[in-house]
């Protein structure tokens, strides 16, 4: 048999999945009566999967607008924005919404916790606007309460929890519906520095989920692998760093 007779097999190429969120020269331009602003002038920016970024800037500098276009709460006056893959930039109301609540969990410095409506209610609430059969919901909510230590204050309401335990329940119910993707906007705000440093060892430890977490705090920025800074409307730098490591008693959350 000749050489030119044996067929050799092509070898197989892995794809590597695409970025969590990949923007592109996103602008984002509000009209004030006749006056422009510009709130973002050209931003780039993709997020890995399982990465944790934080986003810092002074008052003014875009990370709040930056946040509501990564988080589908508004569109982008021009540029592309791809959320796991697909092109999210130019979607309708109803379907941004609908994305929001398939692939994104939200944890926002204010709770939103309903004061008459027990922790495992309120974190199967995205659950129930979703469809989702009552045992099931009844389940992951379980599960997801128990994932941030509070698997024996499920039938608590929000004034018989501290801070941090509220905290906690408004990250189990960000990700009860399993997103792709975690928007955190200055979730320590409202903590004592021991709290906050409970909440943030929580999401440093969610290495399946995506993080993206503003803040203006350097202290709770350290716990991110990146650290993207704005002004401007512009990405003033993007710097890798070590995150920081929890202390030993704070590795796992408590039901205290």
């Amino acid at each position: 048999m000749s050489r030119a007779d044996v067929t050799t097999a092509e070898p197989t190429r892995l794809t590597a999945p695409p970025p969590v969120v990949a923007l592109e020269g996103i602008t984002r331009v509000f009209s004030l009566g006749d006056v422009e602003v510009h709130a973002l002038r050209g931003v780039s920016l993709s997020v890995q999967r399982g990465e944790f970024v934080a986003i810092m800037g002074a008052s003014g500098s875009g990370k709040s607008t930056l946040m509501n276009v990564v988080g589908c709460l508004d569109r982008p006056t021009a540029g592309r924005y791809l959320l796991d893959g697909k092109d999210v930039s130019r979607q309708s109301r109803a379907a941004l919404a609908r994305t929001r609540n398939q692939t994104i969990g939200f944890v926002f410095q204010s709770f939103n916790l309903l004061a008459r409506t027990t922790a495992l209610e309120n974190v199967e609430l995205p659950l129930l606007y979703a469809g989702v059969g009552g045992k099931e919901r009844r389940a992951r909510a379980t599960a997801a309460l128990e994932r941030v230590g509070l698997g024996q204050r499920l039938d608590h309401l929000p004034n018989q929890l501290s801070g941090g335990q509220q905290q906690r329940v408004a990250i189990a119910r960000a990700l009860v519906t399993r997103p792709s993707l975690l928007l955190a906007d200055e979730p320590t705000g409202a903590l004592d520095t021991k709290t906050s440093a409970e909440v943030m060892t929580l999401l440093s430890g969610l290495d399946d989920i995506t993080v993206v977490l503003v803040t203006h705090e350097h202290d709770v920025a350290a716990w991110a692998q990146r650290v993207v800074t704005l002004r401007d409307g512009l990405v003033l730098s993007d710097v890798e760093q070590p995150p920081r490591r929890p202390a030993p008693d704070a590795t796992h959350p408590t039901e205290a």
